[in-house]
């Protein structure tokens, strides 16, 4: 699938407000070596390398068509096309950052206990995940799969809510921690257009499912989720529509 970072960057400001809050609860002087996991269009990476200026900062990311966006955003960031499930950096990092990203990775106990050991003693592993599976904004998507004449062919792209709770993530992370803080946050975006809700997903959720339909297929398909969305997600009398987002944040910091 490819991604589509214009896309993706219509919400720019509502996205990057949790990468910037989950940036304030970093409370690293003068860390050396800063990775962004998941860097997507760089916009994250840019934070991070003004935190920071003396740090080397290297945003990684899978998409090609992300990493091309980055480059042309950030000519003088240095950013790594790389498989996160895989990724280990080259020398151990004093920061590890991951905004928005891990919810398209599986087995998140063996990924984030590997990544605390690729930190320096100190070092600081700070995520933030969405956690609004269990929303109509994501449970819509499932709904029009299994009510449609494509159901054989897309039911292979549903996932189970890929977050968990956040006493799963404090279970296996405590032990490896000198401090850990694990906290969810309910946005409350107010979102402007016709659609709003249908055009976020459109860039991530939805996505995946949309890759395998065209025509008038993927036209009856976005018609009946938006359909959906509309009921769910109701325009207010000022022609705005509010959508409640959680997200999922832990910030560990390795022990010395």
């Amino acid at each position: 699938m490819q991604w589509d970072p214009s896309q993706y960057l219509r919400f720019a400001s509502h996205r990057l407000r949790p990468a910037v809050e989950l940036l304030q609860r970093v409370t690293l002087d003068a860390p050396r070596r800063v990775y962004d996991l998941g860097a997507g269009a760089g916009n994250v990476t840019a934070l991070l390398a003004g935190r920071w200026p003396e740090a080397q900062v290297i945003g990684v990311d899978s998409s090609a068509e992300m990493l091309q966006r980055a480059a042309l955003e950030a000519p003088r960031l240095r950013f790594e096309q790389a498989d996160l499930n895989d990724f280990v950096p080259e020398t151990p990092a004093d920061l590890l950052f991951s905004n928005a990203v891990l919810h398209w990775l599986g087995d998140h106990r063996s990924l984030l206990t590997r990544w605390m050991g690729c930190l320096e003693p100190g070092g600081v592993l700070a995520v933030q995940m969405p956690n609004n599976f269990r929303e109509p904004s994501h449970t819509a998507i499932a709904d029009v799969v299994r009510n449609g004449p494509w159901r054989s062919r897309l039911e292979a792209t549903m996932r189970s809510a890929p977050v968990a709770n956040p006493a799963f993530y404090l279970d296996f992370l405590a032990p490896l921690s000198a401090s850990l803080d694990v906290w969810e946050t309910v946005y409350y975006h107010v979102l402007e257009g016709v659609d709003p809700v249908r055009e976020w997903t459109g860039s991530t959720a939805l996505a995946p499912v949309l890759a395998h339909l065209e025509g008038a297929e993927r036209e009856a398909f976005e018609a009946d989720y938006t359909a959906r969305l509309s009921h769910a997600y109701p325009r207010r009398a000022d022609g705005r529509t509010v959508f409640p987002f959680r997200r999922l944040f832990i910030v560990a910091t390795r022990g010395k």
